[in-house]
């Protein structure tokens, strides 16, 4: 097979707007096992989003956009129902800033000779396929924006809104999440920044400025700024897609704000949809019961959904979307707030 035999069908993007779930979750709540789990989850998404002056915190993990979940979290943000995300670098940088870039995901398989692909510069996700000599543009991009920035610590919010400033000045991706998020000031904050294409970009900036002053990316900033995101709206929901660092890190605010003597409580509401297992005691499956026992999480309105995320979110996602508690929202527009 040729290299062309392999990059030739793009992953599309499930959306929320095309299909009512609310039968289906309505149904599924007279069910059992993660059915049930998963009407409770949505319809405590929806009460998170009618209480107006809760902050939405959405945490990601895993390869989420590359499996087509990327206008899912892009309708969430357009329609305020989300106001600032945690997660990992690789779903912020390589996989919706690299589609900004005008770069796709492809289906393929799990069935195929990895050396074949390496040879050929094809990375594969499980069964989707990426051009690592496109993801390399990725890299110099981020690159050359650090280049372009005073030289200096950010957090990481603020270089990815440097990234969607970007987009929009060269006039790309108008489907990013990276680009509507800094049109619409909603913070994103990846805490280990360096752990995807950005890293690339950073390390071949800082080795090329030698001795002079650098781009650098300061983590604690990171959680300070998310820390003041909990003091200023107080009430905060968490929906929870995976779990790593994301998800400990936006946990841990009310603890941190708990520190500075500021009186929040904790995280109000909280979803997690996952696979990963709790009896090992890694923090991916730790429950929010769990949690709850840290100070971290309110044990009302919590719900654990086991499942994978291509399944669950988009259903969960479309139950909020169509019952329109969203639309007595405001946008909170952290950025500004953050930005002072």
């Amino acid at each position: 097979m040729q290299r062309g035999d392999y990059l030739n069908q793009t992953v599309e993007h499930v959306a929320i707007t095309s299909f009512d779930a609310r039968p289906i979750i309505d149904q599924y709540e007279k069910m059992a096992f993660q059915a049930r789990n998963l009407a409770r989850a949505a319809k405590i998404y929806d009460r998170m989003l009618a209480d107006t002056e809760c902050g939405v915190i959405l945490c990601l993990a895993g390869s989420l956009f590359s499996a087509g979940l990327k206008k899912v979290v892009f309708d969430l943000v357009q329609n305020n129902m989300v106001d600032a995300i945690v997660s990992t670098g690789a779903i912020i940088v390589d996989q919706d800033f690299f589609e900004g870039l005008g770069f796709q995901h492809y289906q393929g398989t799990p069935f195929v000779n990895d050396d074949d692909l390496m040879n050929m510069h094809i990375d594969r996700i499980y069964d989707t396929y990426i051009d690592e000599d496109q993801l390399r543009v990725c890299d110099m991009t981020i690159g050359k924006i650090a280049d372009e920035l005073e030289p200096r610590p950010y957090s990481s919010r603020e270089f990815i809104d440097a990234m969607g400033a970007h987009l929009v000045k060269n006039n790309l991706g108008k489907d990013s999440v990276v680009r509507l998020c800094h049109e619409k000031k909603v913070p994103i904050v990846v805490p280990a920044f360096s752990d995807c294409s950005a890293g690339f970009g950073l390390v071949h900036h800082q080795w090329h400025r030698g001795s002079a002053a650098k781009v650098s990316i300061d983590s604690a900033k990171d959680f300070l700024e998310l820390t003041k995101v909990k003091i200023a709206c107080k009430d905060t929901g968490l929906l929870m897609i995976g779990g790593g660092v994301p998800k400990n890190f936006a946990q841990d605010i009310t603890v941190a704000a708990d520190i500075l003597d500021k009186e929040v409580g904790m995280h109000k509401y909280a979803i997690q949809i996952t696979v990963a297992d709790e009896r090992d005691g890694a923090l991916s499956g730790s429950t929010l019961k769990e949690a709850h026992s840290w100070g971290k999480v309110d044990d009302n309105y919590e719900q654990m959904v086991y499942s994978e995320a291509t399944l669950t979110f988009p259903l969960l996602a479309s139950y909020a979307y169509h019952q329109g508690s969203w639309k007595n929202r405001s946008a909170k527009q952290f950025n500004l707030l953050l930005d002072q």
